[in-house]
């Protein structure tokens, strides 16, 4: 079974995936191809949980923004 492209994940996929793949390259017993190959899926896991956390805050930051300007 193939795994999900990491750019249709959302952030919680995202981050549940990288924890398994903490997991997994901590209990070793990978081999070197198997280890790249993990620890490259966790860079790209982790950039998507950044991506998708900054998308969250600047939500709110233009919700914020429009409510302080909603006084005016």
């Amino acid at each position: 079974m193939s795994e999900p492209a990491v750019d249709g994940l959302d952030y919680e996929q995202a981050r549940d995936e990288l924890a398994d793949v903490v997991r997994r390259l901590e209990q070793g017993g990978l081999s070197l191809d198997e280890s790249v190959a993990l620890w490259e899926r966790g860079e790209a896991l982790a950039r998507r949980c950044e991506e998708r956390l900054a998308g969250a805050r600047e939500r709110v930051r233009e919700v914020l923004d429009r409510t302080d300007g909603a006084g005016d």
